[in-house]
């Protein structure tokens, strides 16, 4: 054996030795770990921008026949199931990367590369739907200016902001998103007021926001179906694992953050569907562009005038701008972490600027991505992304039982096998439920997708006969020892 195998297999098995959830960063620098539970809740809360159940109310409206709080308790209900997965798994394997790493971590690398690379289409196209509810806000206010126009602005605007410096991001979204939350109050309590006065339904002690004649069960779930990427900031949790002032909160925080922002939801769907009792109304003589794109400058002139309108649209904006400037940057990093991995090219996806110290390419691309918003639809887009979504809660639903049930054999008593299988096991079967009613062309696009994925896992790994390069920062030795084959690894 030469010498660097022998010093490599011994580091090897000096890592066996060590805490197994321990990160291995190659540079000795570790993330600093000081956010408590509400700054990660709140991060949380700001990446799922709440204001977007005014973006998307008409479509969903539409499509669950007019009980879209139904259609969000439905998500809810799958979310939460999703995130006690979430949080045992985290728990578990304290570090960024989420899916992809707990699939990588408990399955196989290959599996977990594949997770990960159709996660990466929901990470390229939120920015994406930021710019597009962006343009919307603009064009209710502007009409006569073309789409592409505001569209560039944003993305200039962002692209160049990132592109300078990231200071200051998590104390900007929190203002942003008090804001936000504030305005969303002021909305229901309006609304509270109108209701009494015989606006809407004329009352707000009724079900018929939740359940009345002519409602389906399989429009509610393709409905359900929608609003899933309304719940993917739990998700973007679990990003901070190895930043948590202690790993033990991240469980806490990721149910935490479901459960508010599914409140927030749940709260405000059910008052703007009691007052717009059929989503015909978003739709004046036969228009449907704010059903198609955003419903949330119709809803605010409709309930409020042009004021609440012009209140309502700053909100949308101040939390579209901030999950923005979030989904932009975090899209920028992981591809910067692909780039250093050598899973993209280096040269390219792997530079960083020496005067500004950021991955300006990376940030370019991704802006130049998000400039696609002029040309699509919210409905379409979100399709897409919910195809991404569903992968990673379905395959985070199976790494618990896979890491807990099959690994560590935690299989043999009553207790374990209700939380390591059949809570998953459950989880996993909702998330089924809304595989069914995904669209067909994000089916099919998601799948063209995932194929194009699977072909280049095949020339990286040279046909599997080398082991795939992880893409995240701090690669955790856990399941899978990151020693390579030749020099001692362990399948």
């Amino acid at each position: 054996m030469s010498q660097r195998g022998a010093e490599a297999q011994s580091r090897g098995l000096h890592l066996k030795g060590r805490n197994m959830t321990a990160p291995a960063i190659a540079s000795g620098a570790r993330l600093k770990r000081n956010l408590g539970l509400w700054a990660i809740v709140g991060l949380g809360l700001g990446y799922m921008t709440p204001t977007v159940i005014f973006d998307t109310f008409g479509m969903v409206a539409e499509e669950s026949n007019n009980v879209v709080p139904l259609a969000y308790l439905v998500a809810l209900i799958v979310m939460v199931f999703t995130a006690i997965s979430y949080g045992k798994i985290s728990g578990a394997i304290p570090s960024a990367g989420s899916a992809y790493t707990y699939v990588r971590e408990s399955m196989h690398p290959n599996a977990g590369f594949m997770v990960g690379w159709v996660a990466l289409m929901d990470y390229m196209l939120l920015p994406l739907v930021n710019a597009l509810i962006i343009r919307s806000y603009l064009e209710a206010f502007f009409p006569e200016v073309p789409p592409i126009v505001w569209v560039a602005i944003y993305v200039i605007g962002v692209t160049s902001l990132i592109y300078l410096t990231m200071r200051g991001t998590s104390n900007l979204n929190m203002i942003l998103l008090v804001f936000s939350i504030v305005v969303m109050v002021i909305f229901v309590a309006l609304v509270i007021f109108q209701l009494s006065n015989g606006a809407g339904i004329g009352t707000i002690a009724s079900m018929n926001p939740f359940f009345h004649s002519g409602v389906a069960m399989g429009a509610v779930l393709a409905a359900a179906t929608v609003v899933c990427f309304s719940f993917i900031g739990f998700d973007a949790v679990t990003m901070y694992s190895e930043e948590a002032k202690s790993p033990k909160i991240m469980p806490k925080a990721i149910l935490y953050t479901v459960l508010i922002g599914g409140g927030i939801f749940l709260v405000t769907a059910f008052f703007t569907q009691a007052r717009f009792p059929g989503w015909e109304e978003f739709a004046p003589g036969g228009d449907r562009q704010f059903v198609e794109d955003s419903t949330l400058p119709i809803i605010g002139q409709l309930v409020g005038g042009n004021v609440l309108m012009a209140v309502l649209t700053a909100a949308g904006f101040c939390a579209t701008l901030a999950s923005g400037l979030a989904s932009h940057a975090s899209v920028s990093r992981m591809l910067l972490v692909m780039g250093r991995n050598n899973v993209l090219p280096k040269k390219i996806f792997g530079y960083i600027n020496p005067r500004t110290h950021t991955p300006t390419f990376n940030i370019v691309l991704t802006g130049a991505i998000s400039l696609l918003a002029a040309a699509f639809t919210l409905e379409m887009i979100a399709d897409f992304i919910n195809f991404g979504a569903l992968i990673a809660f379905t395959f985070v639903n199976l790494s618990v039982i896979a890491w807990f049930a099959i690994r560590k054999g935690l299989r043999k008593t009553p207790k374990d096998i209700f939380n390591y299988v059949v809570m998953p096991v459950v989880g996993t079967l909702l998330t089924g439920l809304l595989w069914v009613f995904l669209s067909g062309y994000a089916l099919a696009g998601g799948l063209i997708w995932a194929g194009l994925g699977f072909l280049y896992l095949l020339f990286i790994t040279k046909g599997f006969r080398k082991p795939v390069a992880s893409f995240d920062e701090n690669q955790p030795v856990t399941g899978y020892n990151k020693i390579p084959d030749e020099i001692g690894e362990e399948r």
